[in-house]
């Protein structure tokens, strides 16, 4: 009985500690969230969790530097045409060729962006396929009933 007992307390606990390290992502207005055993998870956060995943770390990382590159693209194309609408609204003459170049900036800042989203949700997901690959589908315990002199029992094996 205490075999049995403790063999469900080993299958539990590899179901739990599995499904806990996974990380799941959440479309949000402007972006992803990623949590883990729901707590929320930056960016940074996500390379020191995969770091032992190199493949995985590799395309998460361009996709950082991508988003990086769209958030400057973003500020400053945002920030170019703000200029001139607040000069216009101040009663001044606005130079509407720099809210030009902005719209421009903004226009190349969006692909990139998206570009940067699908590289980090790839990354995540490689992560979670190596968890469930190597640590919930390779432990397939064997278990046998067993006899002897001693009485009857159960074996796992794995």
């Amino acid at each position: 009985m205490k075999t049995k007992i403790l063999t469900l307390i080993i299958v539990i606990t590899t179901t739990c500690v599995v499904n806990a390290q996974k990380i799941n992502t959440e479309k949000v207005f402007g972006g992803y969230k990623y949590t883990q055993n729901n707590e929320l998870i930056s960016i940074g956060d996500l390379v020191s969790i995969m770091e032992n995943n190199t493949k995985a770390l590799e395309i998460l990382k361009k996709g950082r530097t991508n988003r990086s590159l769209s958030g400057v693209l973003g500020f400053a194309g945002g920030a170019l045409i703000g200029w001139p609408i607040g000069t216009s609204i101040g009663g001044g003459d606005a130079n509407w060729t720099l809210a030009g170049i902005g719209a421009g900036l903004v226009v190349v800042a969006i692909p990139i962006s998206s570009s940067s989203n699908k590289k980090i949700n790839q990354a995540v997901e490689m992560y979670n396929a190596s968890l469930s690959g190597t640590s919930y589908n390779n432990f397939k315990p064997e278990f046998k009933i067993i006899a002897n002199t001693s009485g009857v029992g159960l074996s796992m094996n794995f």
